[in-house]
Parts: structure tokens; sequence; C-alpha cells
């Protein structure tokens, strides 16, 4: 009987993020009441990395939303960003840097495996640097074992590759 498998990976595609990031921008310049708050969001796709620089909290929440919003439309996971703390900049303006996760750590991973062990299916997961690889002999066992991560609460991004 022929072994099957997919890997579960959590990656993030930095031409949609520019597009979103584009889009924000644009709504961000014509909303009214963010017009006169000269905020920018830049995209170090080097880095993985956005920055937003803004005049004051107000604007800097309502750019935030703006790009979750603008990220969801453009089916991206808006767990694949990561907030750090707002810092004061310069001239009284507030800068955020916002990481974009892209593949899973180690503890992630483990957390994968366990959760594949625990469902009791005859299926074996292996961690592949920033993946898992998921095989087993039935296409049913590893479509139950998507669907069961799908259902997880998880806080990163997952999705399923290779499906042999």
């Amino acid at each position: 009987m022929a072994n099957h498998s997919f890997d579960i990976v959590s990656e993030i595609d930095l031409q949609e993020v520019d597009n979103a990031v584009n889009q924000s921008l644009k709504e961000i310049h014509q909303r009214y009441d963010l017009k006169d708050s000269d905020t920018s969001i830049e995209l170090n796709k080097k880095d993985k990395l956005l920055n937003i620089n803004t005049k004051d909290d107000y604007s800097r929440k309502a750019s935030v939303d703006i790009l979750q919003t603008k990220f969801i439309r453009r089916g991206l996971s808006i767990k694949a960003m990561k907030f750090n703390e707002p810092e004061a900049a310069a001239n009284g303006r507030l800068k955020q840097k916002v990481d974009l996760q892209s593949g899973i750590s180690k503890d992630n991973c483990r957390i994968l495996t366990k959760m594949i062990k625990e469902s009791k299916l005859k299926v074996q997961s292996q961690i592949m640097d920033e993946m898992v690889r998921v095989t087993g002999q039935k296409l049913d066992d590893l479509q139950e074992i998507i669907k069961m991560i799908k259902d997880a609460d998880l806080d990163f991004p997952t999705q399923f590759t290779n499906y042999k």
C-alpha cells in the first residue's frame, strides 16, 4: 500500500502583503479623519517587517485596523502579524514595528506533532526545519489531521502543501 503525505507550513506571500499595504495607504490618505495624520506604512521584504509611522495613537490604531482588514480581504492571515510596542518617534509622532511570521518555530512544531500523536490516528509526523511532514497510509487519516489542525486555535497561521 502506498504512503501518502503532506506538509504543514507557515508562509506569507510578500507580494500580497505589499498589495495590502498599498491598499491600506490609499484608504488612509482618503479618509477624512486620517488625512492630516501623515501616516506611512513601509514593508521591508528582506527582514519581513512592517513599519508604521503616524501622528498619534488614534491614527495608529485606525491604521492597524485598516491594515488588518486589507490582510483578510487579500487572503492573508492576521496571525502572521506580531505587533511590537508602539514607540515615540521624532516630532511627537508614534512608530510601531510589525514582524511578519514565516516558518514554524521548533516549539510550535512540537505542539503540532503532539496534537497529531494525541489524535490516535495511524499517521507519523516528522519535524523538518520550519515545517512538519505528516505521512500515513490512508488519505482519510491525513484529511482528519488537516481538519483537526484547521479547527485548532493556534497562534500562528498554517497552510498545507505537497499533498500526495
